[in-house]
């Protein structure tokens, strides 16, 4: 068995513990970029914290998604600023930007130099400036991640910036940073953090290590998922979701993905929907494609004992089979304030073009089935 393994260089998880962000920076550093997104105030404390401690800090709003003309203004600022740091304090969109930012300033070139599936995919060839990753939604697990992705509205698509460059010196956890989160968002942010643990599981290309973690992601998602988009603020489901986006994070840079994303990352540059809720509208019909498939085929009997694992864990039945799992998953999805496919914006005309843009998807090589293209549009005709 032959794997690699890496994630953050430093990962700091705890209530509260963005109060001492300051202590992680080294004193060498004296200037940084703020990356956020649309509403910096929202984070005055944090940048009050910075400021205090001596660094000169200019700070980059994100509005929205990154795209390539936001990444290259952004990139424009941070170059003439100079700084030792760049630091990505948000959501998935304002961590993706910051990554971004801080690997192509010592890399030149265009942007779509870089980017794959749009783009010349060419490897970056000189190492970030140090980054840290705060994030404040419970989600993509960008914090511990080695890629950015990045709209391109020309091609309509999201793609990647990747590079084993990319993962983050130090990603600062902090539950607290998620308690105002309105109920939507972390539902939909919620079900990319457990739908990137479930993909990363289920993946060709996972390994022991990646297994693990996926896993004990899997664990605390299930038990804490709902309660996290309740109406009464929980701060254990809180916490044990922001523990999920991590182990997904982790486990995805390690195993990659499956269907899911490699349909989300299309149909995202197409509708411009929430990426998490993406996610969540095509889980079912990817799971149930997945599991007939193997289970007509006499070879997959370690991907069906995974699915069972997966049931035993959501379920808490020791003696629950794969079919569990995707009943489980179904019952959630109810529970949450999420939207269909066609709720997002997606249409039955768009298939064609959504299914030639996922077939070529990064994610959808770690799938553990080879999906055809039939076997594609069969899969989105399900959701709509």
């Amino acid at each position: 068995m032959d794997f690699t393994f890496s994630t953050a260089g430093h990962i700091h998880f705890g209530q509260g513990i963005s109060r001492s962000i300051t202590d992680f920076i080294p004193k060498a550093v004296k200037r940084a970029i703020l990356v956020t997104g649309s509403s910096p105030e929202r984070h005055k404390n944090i940048i009050e914290n910075l400021r205090n401690s001596g660094i000169d800090l200019s700070t980059v709003s994100i509005e929205g998604e990154p795209t390539v003309d936001s990444i290259a203004e952004s990139l424009a600022v941070a170059r003439s600023f100079e700084p030792h740091l760049v630091i990505g304090l948000g959501g998935g969109s304002a961590i993706d930007a910051g990554k971004a930012i801080a690997a192509l300033f010592k890399n030149e070139g265009e942007l779509l130099d870089f980017l794959e599936v749009v783009g010349k995919g060419k490897p970056l060839l000189h190492p970030s400036i140090p980054y840290m990753a705060i994030p404040t939604t419970a989600g993509t697990g960008s914090e511990v991640t080695r890629n950015s992705v990045i709209g391109v509205p020309d091609s309509a698509v999201k793609v990647s910036l990747r590079s084993p460059y990319m993962i983050p010196k130090w990603a600062v956890i902090d539950p607290e940073l998620t308690y105002d989160l309105p109920a939507k968002v972390a539902a939909y942010t919620g079900m990319d953090a457990l739908v990137q643990c479930l993909e990363a599981y289920l993946s060709r290309k996972s390994n022991p290590l990646s297994d693990g973690i996926a896993l004990e992601g899997i664990r605390h998602a299930a038990r804490s998922l709902r309660k996290a988009c309740g109406e009464q603020l929980d701060p254990e489901a809180k916490s044990d979701m922001c523990i999920a986006s991590l182990c997904g994070g982790i486990a995805l840079a390690n195993a990659g993905l499956g269907a899911v994303h490699g349909f989300a990352g299309p149909l995202g540059g197409m509708t411009n929907a929430p990426h998490g809720a993406l996610c969540a509208s095509l889980l079912l019909s990817v799971l149930r494609t997945n599991f007939d498939i193997a289970s007509r085929r006499a070879s997959s009997d370690a991907l069906l004992g995974k699915f069972d694992q997966v049931a035993q864990i959501v379920t808490g039945n020791p003696s629950a089979k794969g079919n569990y799992a995707i009943a489980w998953f179904e019952s959630l999805l109810k529970d949450l304030p999420l939207a269909s496919l066609s709720e997002l914006g997606f249409t039955e005309s768009m298939i064609p073009e959504a299914v030639k843009k996922s077939a070529q998807s990064s994610s959808m090589k770690g799938n553990p089935i080879d999906l055809d293209s039939a076997d594609l549009r069969e899969i989105l005709e399900d959701c709509l």
